[in-house]
């Protein structure tokens, strides 16, 4: 169980600094961060980057800073923080994916990324007990305790 504290940690880590970064490039330079050009927002409702970058910055840089401290704390609720911001990562790439028309290695390794998240925080859920865990886990026992019965 501590390998799957420390997996989610790295990856919460990871994905936060690394959207800290870009985030706070974009709300500062939103005419070009790191040098990227306005080009690829041309099929989105966005003239620069700013937008985006607020939320890179606070919803997938900010949550998974925060995901990954409540890790460390044992919060009661850290499997569902972890898996919201994980499930936030994947989402961010597909909708990013679909505005852009265009789907690079960096949007696959994160979507992965935050599949493995997304996974990794179920499995906590079921150590735990916790819903929507224990629904499945006493679906299961009430189904092989039938089984044996009959």
């Amino acid at each position: 169980m501590k390998g799957i504290y420390r997996a989610l940690f790295v990856l919460h880590i990871f994905v936060g600094i690394g959207a800290l970064f870009g985030g706070s490039a974009a709300i500062i330079y939103p005419k070009a961060p790191l040098g990227m050009p306005l080009d690829p927002l041309k099929n989105t409702p966005f003239d620069d980057y700013l937008i985006p970058g607020i939320i890179l910055f606070t919803v997938i840089g900010l949550g998974n800073i925060i995901s990954a401290f409540t890790l460390r704390a044992k919060s009661k609720f850290q499997g569902y923080i972890s898996s919201v911001f994980s499930w936030a990562l994947v989402i961010w790439i597909v909708v990013q994916c679909v505005m852009l028309r265009a789907v690079a290695f960096l949007h696959v390794l994160y979507f992965i990324i935050g599949l493995l998240g997304a996974g990794l925080s179920i499995v906590l859920l079921f150590e735990q007990r916790l819903f929507p865990a224990n629904i499945a886990l006493n679906l299961y026992k009430s189904i092989k305790g039938k089984n044996i019965s009959e």
